[in-house]
């Protein structure tokens, strides 16, 4: 199962990783200042990423 945690960094800020099914880590978040703000950034990744393209930036023109 996929799965968001949320966690507060030595610096106090609050942040987030998600996790894989198999544990592995796939990415983490910036540090907020507020819990209120990294748990808003999470339901806004959960709302809009089924419509995010992939822009490859390794190709060469």
């Amino acid at each position: 199962m996929y799965k968001f945690e949320v966690y507060k960094d030595k610096a106090g800020e609050f942040r987030f990783r998600f996790r894989a099914s198999n544990g592995e880590l796939m990415f983490a978040s910036e540090g907020y200042a507020a819990k209120a703000s990294a748990l808003k950034a999470i339901d806004s990744i959960k709302k809009n990423a089924p419509g995010a393209t992939v822009e490859d930036k390794t190709a060469v023109t």
